[in-house]
């Protein structure tokens, strides 16, 4: 089995499934390269000829989203974007990690989109598929210029982010959260710095997520919890102690979805298994088949965040239970103003900084 690479969340590179051409190495007794324990990251600007993305699945409440990356360098095992980087014709596995992509002009392409006449405004998630705080944004600041477009536009926005570089945009989200306009989602996996550390190596530790929460509430932000992906035998148990921490520090709602394998992930998922949890993978693997009607994956709306069956249905329960207790959804997040919003002008250009 292909081991972990230093500070990668996966050890092997398998091919997407729309690959044309595949490579096996084959071990014929001759010399053999030594094999890095790391590989560094690359990153590329993408051309873009649009910059927002409209959503029509039922299981999301929004109808917009923006990611200024594709790829994540936070290398989580689990993601559900991986496959995305099959589109590109590059691997899922160590590749999503770090072959990098940024829309280098995201701030003018989304000056232009909010600007056409009949653009009706919705909020606008960041984060749906990529990080936008993953560690290459601290030099790139893709997601900087496009929160600048988005205030200058009172156009309301939602973040998602398991990054602590969400902090470094204070002052914008919090003018933002003023006019209602702002409001953020931390993802909280897990409580355990080792399985941190393998199952999304280059993500913030619990810590630092935990921070994030409270700033952001003591400057008026507005800050959820998602407490995902619950794996079953893996963090599951944690799922009380996740909330409560997140309560604890100032989030006001929560959500959770359950583990979820579409395409090359159920591999990638079921190897990292193999590796660090070899005694216990297969009752994963059961615990997981039983709540997706015995498949892997259930890609059905209405079920693929939940699950069904006996351990989804008590998941569901002990969530139900926790908020209560936790007072978190106790009452329904306000809906975010899209009546401020006025349509960029042309002319001024937002300064950007291009990677050196």
């Amino acid at each position: 089995m292909d081991q972990a690479l230093k500070g990668r969340g996966v050890g092997s590179n398998p091919p997407g499934r729309f690959a044309r051409r595949t490579d096996q190495a084959v071990d014929d007794g001759w010399y053999q390269d030594s094999v890095p324990d790391s590989i560094a990251t690359e990153v590329r600007a993408e051309a873009a000829r649009s910059i927002i993305t409209r959503n029509e699945s039922p299981d999301i409440p929004f109808e917009q989203s923006i990611n200024p990356y594709r790829g994540c360098e936070h290398g989580c095992v689990y993601c559900y974007a991986r496959p995305s980087h099959a589109y590109v014709d590059l691997s899922p596995g160590i590749d999503f990690e770090t072959k990098l992509f940024y829309k280098a002009d995201a701030a003018q392409l989304l000056r232009s989109e909010l600007a056409r006449k009949g653009y009706r405004c919705q909020p606008i998630m960041l984060g749906a598929n990529t990080d936008p705080y993953q560690p290459i944004e601290k030099r790139l600041r893709v997601t900087h210029a496009i929160l600048e477009v988005l205030a200058q536009a009172h156009h309301p926005v939602m973040v998602i982010t398991k990054g602590t570089l969400i902090l470094r945009d204070l002052d914008l989200l919090q003018e933002l959260a003023r006019q209602n306009l702002a409001r953020v989602t931390v993802s909280l996996t897990t409580l355990d710095p080792e399985l941190k550390r393998t199952l999304e190596p280059r993500a913030a530790s619990a810590q630092g997520r935990l921070r994030v929460i409270s700033t952001l509430t003591e400057a008026g932000v507005p800050v959820g919890v998602l407490t995902a992906p619950m794996i079953p035998a893996i963090n599951d148990a944690e799922l009380e102690r996740l909330l409560e921490a997140a309560a604890q520090a100032g989030a006001k709602n929560a959500g959770y979805v359950l583990l979820r394998l579409p395409h090359e992930v159920r591999q990638l998922f079921r190897d990292w298994l193999e590796q660090h949890h070899p005694l216990r993978a297969a009752h994963v693997m059961s615990l997981i088949n039983q709540a997706r009607g015995g498949r892997d994956n259930d890609p059905r709306f209405g079920v693929r965040m939940r699950g069904e069956g006996p351990w989804a249905a008590m998941l569901r329960e002990r969530f139900r239970l926790a908020c209560r207790r936790l007072g978190l959804n106790s009452a329904r997040a306000a809906e975010l103003d899209t009546k401020a919003f006025r349509p960029p002008g042309g002319g001024e250009q937002l300064e950007f900084l291009l990677p050196e």
